[in-house]
This record gives structure tokens, sequence and C-alpha cells, in this order.
């Protein structure tokens, strides 16, 4: 897990005494992040010291930032749990890393393996546990993974919580297979991940979206059918039909708002893998879902492990992750602030090469 930076002497070398931070000593919006100078700490026994080259965000960075999350968040926190750097230093007792190794953060570091329960997933990155925009961050050496080797750190810092969250869903959960059918909803990271990663695989995808335009750039990734739901808002039983009677799994990221119309578009026996609530609030038939015997199954990312298995399909299928735009790292704001404008396609990114 990531440790807060604490004053210590000069490293030697060419790792600095203080680097750029940004933290949030106030949960008042994306106008209450800050940046400072901070010291640099040199690792513990088991620690890495990361120089951070790349960051994305997601949704629930917005949230964060406003004090919306639902969850208790640390004082005067360094927001983001997305980032990919080098090695730089590394403690005496590491025997994963040499400096020089790129690497990206792990969302929740204490789930390594196996199932989510309460102790594995606490301390997600970026709230409520320290996150890592910053110039160095240190974590523990088995917080992080090695980044896929085609990729840039831009692409990389996309992975930890859209990349991995589609592939418990679909992959390490869903059992996707060749033939399968697969609806995602909008064009954000997680559901452009599950795009791909679907499509890779020889499934059929079918996607919304409220624009022709990214529609059409849905399709180019691999959709075979784009229902735009801002023409058609009962998109439910349309997509039943193009999918000849349900889609076999639904990646969910509206929640509440557009469940009702998932639970139409899906299947008998058909799987949602709930991933998020960009729709707000809604009423869903749950008898519906009773009736047609669906797994509802919520996703909150995945392991280490996961992570893993998803780059060696990266690496494997030379699939490169959406980046929509990169910001410099002084101009961190302005990346949150495209965020919120929700007119992004797959991942916003912030770099510092």
């Amino acid at each position: 897990m990531t440790q807060r930076p604490t004053p210590t002497a000069p490293l030697p070398g060419s790792v600095p005494d203080r680097a750029a931070h940004y933290h949030l000593p106030v949960f008042q919006g994306i106008d209450s992040l800050r940046r400072d100078d901070r010291a640099v700490t040199p690792p513990g026994p088991r620690q890495v010291l990361v120089r951070m080259r790349a960051w994305s965000l997601n949704h629930r960075d917005l949230l964060v930032a406003s004090d919306t999350y639902g969850r208790a968040l640390v004082p005067d926190l360094t927001p983001l749990s997305d980032g990919a750097g080098e090695v730089v230093l590394t403690g005496p007792e590491v025997t994963r890393w040499t400096p020089g190794d790129r690497v990206v953060s792990v969302f929740m570091p204490h789930w390594q393996a196996g199932p989510a329960n309460a102790t594995r997933t606490a301390g997600a990155l970026g709230g409520p546990a320290q996150g890592v925009l910053a110039r160095y961050v240190l974590f523990e050496e088995d917080a992080v993974v090695r980044a896929p080797s085609h990729l840039s750190h831009a692409e990389a810092a996309t992975l930890p919580c859209a990349g991995v969250t589609a592939w418990h869903a679909l992959v390490a959960a869903g059992g996707l297979s060749a033939g399968r059918s697969v609806l995602t909803l909008g064009s954000g990271g997680v559901s452009v991940f599950a795009l791909q990663f679907a499509a890779v695989s020889g499934a059929r995808v079918l996607a919304t979206s409220g624009s022709d335009t990214k529609l059409e750039r849905l399709r180019a990734l691999g959709a075979a059918e784009g229902v735009n739901h801002a023409r058609t808002p009962d998109w439910g039983p349309l997509v039943a039909r193009l999918s000849g009677g349900g889609v076999d799994h639904v990646v969910e990221i509206g929640g509440g708002g557009t469940l009702p119309q998932s639970l139409a578009a899906v299947r008998a026996g058909g799987r949602i893998s709930l991933v998020g609530f960009l729709a707000g609030g809604g009423g869903a038939d749950l008898g519906q879902a009773i009736r047609k015997g669906v797994t509802l199954q919520g996703m909150f990312v995945g392991s280490r492990q996961m992570f893993q298995e998803m780059n060696r399909a990266l690496e494997l299928h030379r699939l490169h992750p959406v980046v929509d735009s990169v910001f410099p790292f002084e101009e961190a704001p302005a990346a949150y602030r495209h965020l919120a404008s929700g007119n992004h396609f797959g991942k916003v990114v912030i770099v510092d090469e």
C-alpha cells in the first residue's frame, strides 16, 4: 500500500529531496485540489520508491474530491488510485523489483488473490487510503505489478481500476468465451475495456451511447450493434431483440437509473455485473430478475492476481487502452474538469514524462 512522504535526509543519485505532490486538504470539489512540494522518503526494507510518470482518472475521483464518495476519507488526502512509473530505489529485502522496472499501482493492495472479503478490499488507494498523484510514491513491493511491455506509461496508467474491473466482470467472474453476447453501456473507461475484452474473445458486443459519433467509434472497436439511448430511452427490449432473445452478460455502469433497461435486455439465466451508478437513482423490478433467473453481481475492481492475468492477455493480443486525452501534471485540475464534462471517450490521463 502507499505511504505518505515524511521528512528525511537527502537521497542519493537523481532522486530529489522534495518533489511535487497533489493533495485535497478539504473535500470541496475540483478547486480544492492543491499542489506543493513535499519531502521524498527512501523506501523501507520491503518497499519501492517509484517515479510516477502517468496517472488516470476515474469517476470515483470526482466523488472523492467533492466528498460524495460515501466512505470515510483520510484528512489531507493524496488523490487517485491509478498510476504508472519506474522503480528508482528498492529496500534491502525487496526481491520482486530492481531500479528501472516499469510498474503500475494496484487499486487494493491488500487484495492479492482469492475472493473478495472485508480485509482484502480495505485500503483502496486514493480514498480511503492515500493515493498516487505525486511525482514520487512509496509502495510495498507487492502493491504494484509490472506494466505490459507494449504499453506507454499513459496507457498503463489506465489499467488499475477500469481495466481490472472489466476483466473481473467478464473473465474472472463471468467466464467470457467466444459466441457469447455482451452489452456495454456508454463509452467510459470500464465500458470501453469491456468492449475490447469481449470483442477479442470472439463475443458479440452490443453497445449503447447517447451520441451517434461515439457509437461509430464503439463499432470501430468491435461492437456489432449500437443503440442510441437518447433516441430510444426504452432501449432494453430493443437490445433483447437485436441479440435474439437477450444478451448473455450486461456490464452495468449506470446503477438504478439504467438497471431496469438492463434487466429487459438480458436473457433468462443471464448475468448482470453491477459496476457503477453513473445514471443515479431509479427503481428496478427485482421480480423480473427473479423470474428470469438473472445473476446480479457487484464488482469492486479486483485482485492483484486478476491484474496480472489481464496484463498477460493484453500483451498476447497487443491490446491498447483507449486514451481520450492527456493533460500535463501541472494541469491536473483541468483533467478533472474534462472528466466531469462527460465528453470523454475512454480514459482521461495526466502525464509527467
